[in-house]
């Protein structure tokens, strides 16, 4: 070693001892942060899980993004054009998108990701029963073949939230969908450091100095991304609510990502942390049917539980806040473009007398419903308990297992008999923009076991449906199409939509940058 590379040496460890020893409120280059769930999965396109979505914004990038208003906006792409047909969608990358490993973004990177989120993601899927082809003509270009015009191009390539189409190194893009990725090299404006991940403790992101942000303002999932710490680190471990605040409070922690309800009036009176806003439209809960396993691959059972479930009852004994939750009959989720109440009688008008008689005659064997509940997710853990409540009340024999969430989100991918591993129900929440459309919406999709989401409902007359709405342009026939499939998803029961609320994050007053966003987004932040 020479005399450079030993002061070089001394230099950076008496800097790391130096670092150990400031406390936490003064290392302004950390910004810490307790997300909502573990890190467990590594591939925001096998899963929809958001913990893993969130995992990919921080080190992918996508080549359209969302802003706060619904609107698709460019990311990696510098400018596209469309054929006079529709069947031909032409698109030039922005110079400097590098990957972290040091290689340029092409356009056989793009097709290559394309290609395998489209196995995965309902939008995804959708589109490319439309696609013929793909190619790339020159590095910077990629194009897209249709086999028929199609009405919804660029909000699949910028759906904001999962399965988000980020992209990736072709090498890596070509895993069989359905198996996971094992290399996790994006061009985003973090860098993950393997080396530092421990499952269940912590993940850490470094400051991409390559990275090239857009001159516009962040807005959603679109717009400049702008980073100004060095590192980010998620404490994983920190599962405890109670435990989080306290965090907070001492400033061992920057921000608590999903703040538990139970704590909010404490955060609001605290003059030292704020809880920002960072999303206009809420989230959704809902309550997902297993439609290959007996007995709800009978339609009079699942109307039955349906009916069973109103939503009152769920937001009241979950969110508790009565101003940060609301009921609403719409899958597709109140005040959005095709939010609509028609068909929900069944559920939103029902009560627990019509259920049990719905149950008797559904003819019901007494088959025990597995409702895993999840242990360690604050956001949804009391919705198990409730639905377990009203099931039982109805007339179902209920088995609620206890799981942590990853556990759960490995097992709900199972269609394994419940006796043999699998499940009956699990429930989870959605962002808006993930529900509101009639394509976009992962519920919708039933196709059986070629579904793209767990749970795997059947029902040609919703394909029908569907196709139709891909192929219309005029939005009144396509509200009407809407509607239509929001009848026939209540008629089958392919989910229960369990109510809508916000849900707040809380953060210290010397953390400042935050912007309305559709997801968990951390750049633009800064720490005073």
């Amino acid at each position: 070693m020479n005399l450079l590379t030993r002061l070089a040496a001394g230099a950076a460890l008496s800097v790391g001892l130096l670092s150990a020893c400031v406390p936490a409120l003064a290392q302004s280059n950390v910004l810490r942060i307790v997300p909502h769930s573990n890190l467990a999965i590594l591939d925001p396109i096998w899963t929809t899980a958001y913990m893993s979505r969130n995992h990919g914004y921080m080190i992918y990038d996508t080549l359209f993004g969302t802003d706060e208003n619904a609107k698709i906006k460019p990311q990696m792409v510098e400018s596209w054009t469309e054929s006079g047909d529709h069947r031909l969608w032409t698109f030039k990358l922005r110079k400097g998108l590098e990957f972290h490993d040091g290689k340029p973004v092409t356009g056989e990177d793009v097709i290559a990701s394309l290609a395998r989120w489209g196995k995965r993601d309902a939008l995804g899927s959708a589109l490319f029963q439309f696609v013929s082809r793909m190619d790339s003509p020159t590095p910077d270009t990629f194009r897209i073949f249709l086999g028929e015009a199609c009405g919804f191009v660029l909000e699949a390539l910028g759906k904001p939230s999962s399965n988000v189409p980020f992209i990736m190194p072709k090498r890596i893009a070509e895993t069989d969908a359905f198996k996971q990725i094992d290399e996790y090299i994006g061009s985003g404006p973090y860098i993950f450091k393997k080396d530092e991940f421990k499952p269940g403790d912590k993940a850490v992101y470094l400051k991409n100095t390559k990275y090239v942000p857009r001159s516009e303002p962040p807005s959603g999932s679109a717009g400049g991304k702008q980073v100004y710490v060095d590192r980010v680190e998620w404490n994983l471990a920190l599962r405890d609510a109670q435990a989080q605040v306290n965090a907070l409070q001492k400033g061992e922690v920057d921000i608590i990502e999903a703040l538990g309800f139970d704590h909010f009036e404490t955060v609001k009176a605290d003059s030292a942390l704020q809880l920002p806003k960072y999303s206009n439209i809420g989230l959704q809960y809902m309550g997902r049917f297993n439609h290959l396993s007996k007995p709800f691959d009978n339609v009079k059972v699942r109307q039955a539980a349906l009916a069973a479930m109103t939503q009152e009852p769920f937001l009241r004994a979950q969110v508790g806040v009565k101003d940060l939750y609301r009921t609403c009959a719409s899958m597709f989720v109140c005040g959005t473009p095709y939010g609509t109440t028609v068909g929900s009688e069944i559920q939103s008008k029902s009560n627990m007398k019509k259920a049990q008689e719905l149950l008797k005659a559904s003819g019901y064997d007494g088959t025990p419903i597995v409702i895993m509940k999840p242990t360690d997710l604050a956001a949804i853990q009391k919705l198990p308990d409730v639905a377990a409540q009203l099931l039982r009340q109805a007339g179902f024999k209920v088995d609620l297992q206890a799981m942590d969430w990853q556990t759960l989100v490995g097992r709900r991918a199972k269609k394994d008999p419940p006796e043999k591993g699998g499940w009956h129900m699990f429930f989870t929440s959605w962002g808006a923009f993930d529900v509101w459309s009639p394509i976009g919406n992962p519920a919708m999709d039933t196709r059986g076991e070629k579904s793209t989401w767990f749970g795997w409902a059947t029902d040609d007359k919703m394909v029908d449906l569907r196709n139709q709405f891909m192929r219309a342009t005029d939005e009144p026939v396509k509200k009407k199409l809407a509607d239509q499939i929001h009848a026939r998803a209540f008629e089958i029961a392919t989910h229960a939509p369990l109510g809508e609320y916000d849900q707040p994050m809380a953060a210290r007053k010397n953390i400042s940058g935050f912007f309305v966003t559709n997801s968990n987004i951390y750049w633009n932040l800064k720490k005073n």
